[in-house]
């Protein structure tokens, strides 16, 4: 029998750890693995925040009845309707028939279409309270946060924010459940991670939200992922990180993400990131794009304010690592950067014009002159390097003051 475990009076966990899927949404890789978090509130009335991941309802099931210890299941919340979240809503109704759900209108739209569920459905609105007890819940819509349904509920009595996807991160929850638990710390690269991966797009959302929660005394925070947070530095500490990444602000530092066949288009990608240490810039950050998977080139893009982009010619085109890397920023609407470029061909360039093109479309502050080379490294390439890699230092120490 797997038991729930308790949270606090009246909140228990019922959620799960995936340690098998390989990749997020299938497209961003999980090397430690993801949880799918419910939770429950036993009051007068019992209620269920999101489900789990229908490939882990057994286990999901067997905490949930263990909980309710015969009792009925009086509400069903459902924040979020993605199916990683929603996935064991058939099997739940099938279990507990007289089931309430509650949503908005944009939820059970959804709900009709995943599940053909269309009775027993609550419809609520912005701010619309629903007491069961001792306990009282306030629902906040947020949408685009990242679904259009997406919405928060507020506990008044425990200050408990149950926020659907947001603050949420990759990565099991190992042992503990709440940062009192666990060392936080781990977490934060990969909250930016799942932020920039999944999130990044909806900046101007996620600030709406943040402001709408802005007056809330939030002692707790449940996340559909990852640790819950209860430590008041901590919860401070994730809605900052949300607060800074949804205004697109980076910190002091440099990506450099480049593709090279044979190693001459590296060779100026090492010779910019040396100048930049050079002239003091410590967060130098290089990614090969044929080899780091491109969720973590996006995360580093969404921490640091310095961009470098280099490419060899390809086809008369980009390296197609970097075209899809390039395609990735624009999906996300990013602002607020620093970009210098580079590109090397052997009969006829293309790269360096393609990135120029990308370059314009993007509301970034071009920094230097971008740097072409044919065929190899030489003198004047290496000095144009040196001199690129100081023109983004020395803007990045502008902001110093």
């Amino acid at each position: 029998m797997l038991k729930p475990i308790q949270i606090k009076e009246d909140l228990y966990y019922i959620g799960v750890n995936d340690r098998t899927k390989a990749l997020f949404e299938n497209l961003w890789p999980l090397p430690k693995g993801v949880s799918y978090n419910s939770y429950l509130i036993l009051d007068e009335k019992t209620a269920l925040f999101d489900t789990v991941d229908v490939c882990y309802s057994d286990v999901f099931f067997q905490k949930l009845e263990t909980a309710l210890n015969g009792r009925p299941l009086d509400y069903l919340v459902i924040n979020h309707m993605e199916p990683d979240h929603s996935g064991s809503l058939g099997l739940l109704r099938s279990k507990y028939p007289n089931v309430e759900i509650v949503g908005n209108k944009r939820t059970a739209d959804m709900i009709a279409g995943f599940y053909n569920i269309t009775d027993n459905i609550k419809i609520i609105g912005d701010k619309e309270e629903l007491p069961l007890g001792k306990h009282n819940l306030v629902f906040y819509l947020t949408p685009m946060v990242h679904w259009p349904e997406t919405m928060m509920t507020y506990d008044t009595t425990d200050k408990i924010l149950f926020s659907g996807d947001a603050f949420g991160t990759f990565g099991t929850i190992d042992g503990g459940i709440t940062d009192r638990q666990l060392y936080p710390e781990r977490y934060y690269d990969e909250m930016i991670r799942y932020y920039s991966n999944v999130v990044g797009k909806f900046g101007s959302p996620v600030q709406k939200a943040l402001e709408k929660l802005s007056d809330l005394e939030i002692d707790y925070i449940c996340s559909t992922h990852g640790p819950t947070w209860t430590i008041p530095e901590q919860i401070q500490k994730v809605i900052s990180i949300y607060d800074k990444l949804s205004k697109y602000e980076g910190d002091e530092g440099v990506v450099i993400v480049y593709g090279s066949m044979y190693g001459n288009t590296e060779q100026m990608a090492e010779t910019i990131a040396h100048e930049l240490a050079m002239q003091g810039i410590k967060e130098v950050i290089m990614h090969n794009a044929s080899k780091r998977a491109h969720s973590y080139i996006i995360r580093d893009i969404f921490k640091y304010k310095g961009l470098i982009i280099g490419s060899p010619t390809y086809n008369n085109r980009l390296f197609p690592e970097i075209s899809a890397i390039l395609e990735k920023i624009e999906e996300r609407d990013m602002k607020n950067r620093y970009l210098s470029y580079f590109g090397s061909f052997t009969w006829a360039g293309a790269a360096v014009k393609r990135i120029g093109n990308f370059a314009e479309s993007t509301n970034f502050e071009i920094i230097g002159e971008p740097v072409e080379m044919k065929q190899s490294m030489n003198i004047p390439v290496y000095e144009a390097c040196v001199k690129l890699g100081k023109a983004m230092a020395d803007r990045l120490i502008q902001d110093r003051k």
